[in-house]
């Protein structure tokens, strides 16, 4: 007899009719990326009356985008969901996720397939501040705008979605230092986001991120044994 598991989201609604305690996310005292990386977890109740200012979304992801991508091309684009109607708007395409509306805000990370055509503004930056010669950057934008442009669509899109996670994590990371919580979320009706929220052709959706004060915290982490998932040198 198969028996019925409880999603996380039904176990949150469970504990409160129980009225059974729940801890609230933890004030770190310390916020060197060690005590960061263990201390994230993914947060699903926040407070609704808590309000982010744009400041402070604006800080944390100007740390994010410090993330690697390939060439250097930060194909990552965000759109910060933080008006309460199209939040509300929101809620329905991501599977009616309490958090999409209770968090100050939903970062909605995108992949930008065509991101490598910026590759001359960016390499053109490093010449203008010394950092490369142009007879260097010149060939090496062009190799870029040849190579990415070739690319078939499935190797665009891998290549740009590998990139969104890395900012992603940095998202997450940079949040819980700043004294703040996050859950990234994949279940959500990508086609009807796209279509509801304007998102370029060329734009492809990543993840949701919720954002905010969680009053919570998240489960506390079970990981597998580092000796079950590590092989060295071959299998």
């Amino acid at each position: 007899m198969t028996k019925n598991i409880m999603s996380k989201e039904e176990y949150l609604n469970k504990a409160k009719e129980l009225n059974v305690p729940l801890e609230k996310p933890k004030v770190l005292n310390d916020t060197d990326f060690i005590t960061v990386a263990k201390e994230r977890r993914s947060v699903r109740q926040y407070d609704t009356e808590y309000v982010m200012t744009e400041e402070e979304i604006r800080e944390i992801l100007e740390i994010a985008i410090q993330a690697p991508s390939s060439s250097n091309l930060q194909p990552w684009r965000f759109l910060v969901i933080q008006d309460k109607q199209t939040q509300q708007e929101l809620l329905p395409i991501a599977n009616n996720q309490q958090q999409i509306v209770d968090a100050s805000a939903v970062i909605a990370v995108l992949a930008d397939i065509e991101g490598y055509k910026n590759a001359e503004r960016i390499y053109g930056e490093l010449v203008n501040k010394g950092i490369m010669k142009n007879e260097i950057k010149e060939p090496y934008v062009a190799s870029i705008l040849h190579n990415y442009g070739n690319f078939s669509a499935e190797k665009a899109l891998s290549v740009a979605m590998i990139d969104g996670g890395l900012v992603s994590m940095q998202i997450m990371l940079a949040a819980k230092a700043k004294g703040y919580d996050t859950v990234p979320m994949g279940g959500f009706d990508e086609a009807k986001f796209v279509d509801a929220f304007n998102v370029p052709e060329n734009f492809k959706p990543v993840m949701l991120i919720s954002l905010g004060k969680g009053t919570k915290a998240g489960f506390e982490k079970v990981r597998l044994p580092l000796d079950t998932i590590l092989t060295w040198n071959k299998f």
